[in-house]
C-alpha cells in the first residue's frame, strides 16, 4: 500500500464535503461505518451517517472546512485539525469550530469510522 493513499482520500472527502456533494459522499462510507462527533454524536452505518450529514448540510449551507495539514496514523488512518466555519441557519449565528479529526479507512479506501474530537483544553 502507498503510504499516502489515506492522505489522498481523506483530502477527497474534504473536499467534497467543502463543495456539499452528499450524492458523491455517501458512496465513500462502509456499509457498517461509524461516525462520532464530539459536537454532533455517534452514528452508525452508512444510510444513518447520510441522513446526519444531510440534516448538517441543511443547517449549515455554508460550512467549509480549513485544514492546513493531513498526517497518517495507525491503523490506515488520517489525523487532521481543522477549522470549520458557518452560519448556523437555526440561529442565525456565525460559527466558528476548531477541532480533530481522524478517518480511518479500509484497505480499499472506504471510510470505515469517523472522530471528531473538540480541541483539548
Amino acid at each position: 500500500m502507498h503510504t499516502n493513499k489515506p492522505i489522498e482520500w481523506a483530502k477527497h472527502y474534504v473536499a467534497l464535503s467543502n463543495d456539499h456533494n452528499l450524492p458523491l459522499i455517501r458512496p465513500l462510507f462502509a456499509d457498517d461505518a461509524t461516525y462520532h462527533s464530539a459536537y454532533f454524536g455517534e452514528y452508525k452505518g452508512s444510510d444513518t451517517i447520510h441522513t446526519m450529514m444531510a440534516g448538517f448540510f441543511n443547517r449549515f449551507s455554508d460550512a467549509h472546512w480549513e485544514v492546513a495539514e493531513y498526517r497518517n496514523i495507525e491503523n490506515n488512518g488520517v489525523e487532521f485539525t481543522f477549522i470549520m466555519t458557518g452560519v448556523d441557519t437555526s440561529s442565525g449565528e456565525q460559527v466558528k469550530r476548531y477541532g480533530l479529526e481522524r478517518i480511518y479507512f479500509t484497505p480499499n479506501g472506504l471510510i470505515r469510522h469517523i472522530a471528531v474530537c473538540k480541541p483539548d483544553g
